[in-house]
């Protein structure tokens, strides 16, 4: 019977304490705005397409420096000549895909 009066003391005396607020609150600081994540037009890469008889050519440039060229031909797989050391020298690629092919086989399955 202690148990329970002291039980029910408990619960009506928490909530009246939690209830007071301390005399010296202020109010909160104001937000700083946020960040500004807008991109700088300069780094936006400028794409110029050149129909050269059924053949398409897209030049990707960044700062007015050519950086990779897409090269549609009428017929076949496009591929790319990337500048990859900024040297001005291009490498062909057929893909952007690196070739890692992690292995997936199933050890268990419920």
């Amino acid at each position: 019977m202690r148990n329970l009066l002291a039980i029910l003391l408990i619960t009506i005396a928490l909530p009246a304490a939690a209830a007071e607020r301390p005399s010296n609150l202020q109010p909160a600081p104001d937000l700083p705005p946020p960040p500004d994540f807008s991109l700088d037009p300069a780094l936006e890469p400028q794409v110029t397409i050149i129909k050269r008889g059924t053949d398409t050519v897209e030049e990707y440039r960044v700062s007015g420096k050519l950086y990779m060229l897409k090269v549609t031909p009428a017929t076949g797989a496009s591929y790319y000549l990337v500048d990859e050391k900024g040297d001005g020298k291009m490498t062909r690629q057929d893909s952007f895909d690196s070739g890692v092919r992690p292995p997936m086989w199933v050890i268990h399955s419920w």
